[in-house]
């Protein structure tokens, strides 16, 4: 993020011919060679199934839900106002955060759909919701326990007027529980961002729904995207036609289909293109 801070920077003053005062005091910082962790079916099953456990990481279960299932950063979840969502369309507009390529509508997965439903009715309890108030508001609650077993959460405060300031410590717990210490949340949007590139979705439709990408990422997916499509085609020629017989006498070959993608549709809906699939839970 600072690199890319620095670049505005450098853009704006090589306009104002002023760039070449700082340019030989200036460095990039090194970039981490990995671009991201991506689970496997089993540890995202596991992961899901550890954080709807326990009622305190219920907030963080939540965000991560909309992180696979829209590709969306932790700082974008925080950031999301009811003004920011369409339940009749079932659209979330996700407002600009690093880059006028942050800003993007995008609709919503079953699974999307179901959390903010979940988060409105838990607003409401709190009473009236504005459109103005965030999505994930800043909520603090405390546990009933009937010995060391957690029985149920009681909130004892919520502002809607500001949003949550982490769920960093409900993360690192129920990653720690579900085998996958070391795993970020910001890991989620990779994922989801890898499941789009499996699936055979264009660099185009990757950033419409996922908005920024760096280049080295983008060449990270085309090539994931490149090695779907050759299992695809080699899962094609490992097949032997069958000859279906016909009236005639005659057989017609047939080729069995490819096995399906992992993801359901998510941009047909937006006339962005012609549908390809995305994350689900």
């Amino acid at each position: 993020m600072l690199n890319m801070e620095i670049g505005v920077m450098r853009r704006i003053l090589k306009r104002a011919k002023l760039w070449h005062v700082l340019a030989d005091d200036v460095k990039p910082l090194k970039e981490p060679r990995t671009i991201g962790r991506a689970l496997s079916p089993d540890e995202k099953f596991k992961l899901l199934e550890t954080a709807s456990q326990k009622p305190e990481w219920e907030t963080a279960c939540w965000a991560a839900l909309l992180a696979l299932n829209t590709t969306m950063r932790g700082c974008e979840i925080k950031a999301l106002r009811w003004r920011d969502m369409n339940l009749l369309d079932g659209t979330l507009t996700i407002p600009k955060s690093k880059t006028e390529a942050g800003e993007r509508v995008l609709p919503l997965t079953n699974d999307a759909f179901e959390v903010i439903v979940k988060l409105r009715a838990r607003a409401e309890t709190f009473g009236a919701v504005e459109l103005s108030h965030f999505v994930f508001a800043s909520f603090k609650a405390v546990g009933c326990f009937d010995g060391k077993n957690l029985l149920s959460m009681r909130a004892v405060s919520y502002d809607p007027t500001r949003p949550t300031t982490s769920w960093r410590t409900a993360w690192r717990k129920l990653t720690s529980k579900a085998g996958l210490g070391g795993l970020r949340f910001h890991d989620l949007r990779h994922h989801a961002i890898t499941e789009l590139a499996e699936s055979g979705a264009s660099e185009q439709t990757i950033m419409a729904i996922a908005g920024h990408v760096s280049r080295r990422m983008l060449e990270r997916y085309s090539h994931i995207r490149l090695e779907a499509k050759r299992n695809a085609l080699e899962a094609l020629s490992g097949k032997k036609q069958e000859g279906n017989g016909t009236n005639s006498g005659t057989k017609t070959d047939t080729v069995t289909s490819v096995p399906p993608f992992l993801a359901e549709k998510i941009v047909g809906t937006c006339g962005l293109e012609p549908q390809t699939p995305t994350v689900s839970r």
